[in-house]
This record gives structure tokens, sequence and C-alpha cells, in this order.
């Protein structure tokens, strides 16, 4: 099966260099992506926009032949989701990774200090302690070491959507700062933050507590778990 690799923000692909050897090893194929904007520091960003990044994900999914998953960390959860939207014929499984589907008209994150065209990784102060459990000292210095500035309109540009398919393809969430018991019970309770979730047909849950960026603090099971996703039994009897 082919498998597409969706960094969240500040991210390219290499971010999932030791995610991977699970899935190879099982005998998929992996297309971890480099996003536009993405490629170094001093790419341009300006004009680069959620959508830019939906194209570059549809774009991949129809390079290849038969069907796919796509996997999405962080706000990369946003960004398969409205690939899913826009070939939900090709996607076999969504899985979202410490993230969820964005619904009509929201943005990932429009908090972030921006310079620019640019969102450079805030300090870490600025982050919640959730989302920096196990992310060591030596983690966070080799994470902003490798980080890239976010093009600006990715974090601020309201996300749109067009087709209602796109609620039976099957999802995964792969919990990490949150527990999925809480999920659901923000789900029952008519969370905005989890509304389009609570619309999709299909939906399973794996959790894996860590921080924000599991493909840093447990590499080896986040791979693991986008195996176990991959494999569900759903899949199967969807025939893909």
């Amino acid at each position: 099966m082919d498998i597409i690799l969706v960094p969240g923000f500040w991210l390219d692909a290499s971010s999932w260099e030791e995610v991977t050897p699970p899935l190879v090893a099982a005998g998929h194929t992996v297309h971890p992506l480099t996003l536009p904007g993405l490629e170094s520091a001093d790419a341009p960003r300006a004009g680069i926009g959620l959508r830019t990044h939906i194209e570059a994900v549809v774009a991949k999914v129809d390079s290849l032949e038969g069907n796919v998953i796509l996997v999405g960390h962080s706000g990369g959860g946003a960004i398969i989701h409205g690939a899913a939207d826009a070939r939900p014929d090709r996607v076999a499984r969504a899985i979202y990774v410490d993230s969820g589907p964005l619904g009509e008209g929201g943005v990932i994150n429009d908090e972030l200090p921006d310079d620019g065209d640019d969102i450079p990784l805030p300090p870490w102060e600025a982050f919640e302690d959730e989302d920096l459990v196990d992310l060591t000292d030596d983690l966070k210095e080799a994470f902003r070491a490798r980080a890239v500035p976010e093009p600006k309109g990715v974090a601020l540009d309201q996300q749109h959507l067009s087709d209602v398919r796109r609620y039976d393809v099957p999802a995964t969430i792969i919990a990490c700062q949150f527990p999925s018991s809480l999920l659901k019970e923000w789900m029952d309770a008519g969370h905005p933050f989890t509304a389009e979730l609570a619309r999709i047909r299909d939906v399973d849950y794996i959790d894996l507590p860590t921080g924000h960026w599991p493909q840093f603090t447990k590499p080896k099971e986040l791979g693991e778990a986008i195996l176990t996703a991959a494999e569900r039994e759903g899949y199967y009897a969807r025939g893909l």
C-alpha cells in the first residue's frame, strides 16, 4: 500500500525518518512529503496557503496507482482532510497523528506569531506543558535546528470543502496529548474542536501517550501505530 506522510508545521519529509521502518518492513511504500515553502529556511513562502499544501498532497495521490493511505501530523491533519475531500474515492484511510479533520471555514491556527510571510517555530515557553511531554532538551535542540518557518497562509487560511463523501473515508486518530476518551467526551458534548470528526462514519482510535511530536519522542511506537491503523479490518472490508 502507498502511504503518504504529511508533516506538521515547521517540518519536512525527513521528520518521518525514524517512523517509517516498521511500515517498510511490512511491505508498504512510504512517501514522506516536504510541502511547498518548507524546502529550506530560504525558500520563498509568499502566496503559499492551505490550498497550496492540499493541492500538493492531491498531486501526489494522482501520481500513484490505486488507493492510498494518508497520514497527517498536527496541522497536516487539516491538509489530509482537504485531500480526502478532493479525492474521496482514492483514500483508503486517513490517519490523524495528534490531530484531526478541520471542517469548512476553520483555520489551523490563527494565534501563532508571524514574521512577514513566515511563522517561525516559537520559543518553547509558548507551548503548553502537554505539547512538550517526553521532548527532552536534546530533542528540543535537534527540532529547532531542523525547523523551517511555516508559510503564514497555511495557518491562517480557511478550510474549504465540497464533497460529503469525505465522511465515508475511514479515519484513525492516534491520540497523544489527550487520550481518546477525552476526545470522545468532546464529541458527545458537541465541542466545535471535534465537530468535523464526529461526522466521519468510521473512526477508530489508538492511544499513544506522549507530547505533540511523537515522531521524535516515540518514533518506533508511532510507526507501529500507523501500521496497525493501516491494517485495520475495515480497510480490507472496503476491498482496497
